[in-house]
């Protein structure tokens, strides 16, 4: 399993609202949505290193992954 999934679960509790009781359940499905946008965030990076016609994933393709990703979140937030 990842070693990162307990900073990951930190963060969210330090991040939320302190009058919010969040269940394990829920824990667990903000985790693996985490893991699920990471994922694609990579497979996109991925794409993006194929079209430039590159070898290796650098990080010019995972900044101008994220900055589309970013731009779809801020739109779904509201």
């Amino acid at each position: 399993m990842l070693n990162k999934a307990p900073k990951l679960k930190s963060t969210v509790k330090a991040k939320m609202k302190s009058n919010i009781n969040v269940g394990p359940a829920s824990e667990a499905m903000i985790e693996l949505l985490t893991l699920l946008f990471l994922n694609s965030l990579a497979e996109e990076a991925k794409a993006k290193a194929f079209e430039e016609k590159s070898a290796t994933i650098r990080a010019q393709h995972l900044k101008a992954v994220s900055k589309v990703s970013l731009k779809v979140l801020k739109k779904a937030r509201g």
